[in-house]
């Protein structure tokens, strides 16, 4: 006499890496300018996506900072005129852990703060 067994069908959820932390950002200058996107924040970088949408001519210039308020990376965009457009950027924060928070300030043509910087911690 034979005994079959049979073994139960089981569904297992495929591994998959854990979500990175994001922040959302809105930083506006009270006249119809303003950067309005996510930080998303990698080990050693932060990244920006987002739309900066430019009354007359800005641009959108980010700084990320570790625990310390050292200055890891900046970058800003181009200036752009009378539009929205994309503004991504990619930080770098080659620290271990990575930057602790990022500032977010809206421009003129010249790179100067229109308006105060928004700053964002890392969650």
């Amino acid at each position: 006499m034979s005994t079959a067994l049979t073994v139960p069908a089981v569904a297992s959820a495929p591994a998959t890496a854990a979500a990175y932390p994001t922040t959302p950002v809105k930083v506006s200058d009270g006249a119809g300018s303003y950067i309005s996107g996510t930080l998303t924040w990698y080990n050693r970088s932060v990244d920006f996506t987002g739309t900066l949408k430019s009354v007359g001519c800005r641009r959108a210039w980010y700084s990320v900072f570790d625990g310390y308020a050292n200055p890891l990376g900046a970058r800003s965009s181009s200036t752009h005129c009378n539009t929205v457009t994309s503004v991504p950027a990619a930080l770098p924060a080659d620290v271990v852990g990575g930057g602790s928070y990022v500032g977010v300030c809206l421009d003129d043509a010249n790179g100067k703060p229109v308006t105060s910087c928004g700053v964002y911690f890392r969650p």
